[in-house]
């Protein structure tokens, strides 16, 4: 279970960062994704799906 808490606090404070840095930039590839088709989209999700997977199998191991 803490596992979870990690990552979403990971997510949320890579979220936080990225509104609070560079909000007019998040603007400009909200753009971008809108102009991509569906398909594009489903396939960068699921390639950054299989990514997280791959990283939290990862850290587990190492910290085993």
């Amino acid at each position: 279970m803490s596992t979870v808490f990690l990552a979403i606090g990971l997510v949320l404070a890579f979220e936080g960062l990225v509104f609070a840095l560079a909000p007019s930039r998040l603007e400009d590839v909200l753009d971008a994704l809108r102009q991509m088709r569906p398909e594009t989209r489903r396939l960068i999700g699921l390639a950054a799906l299989g990514a997280g997977v791959f990283l939290i199998w990862i850290s587990k191991q190492l910290g085993a």
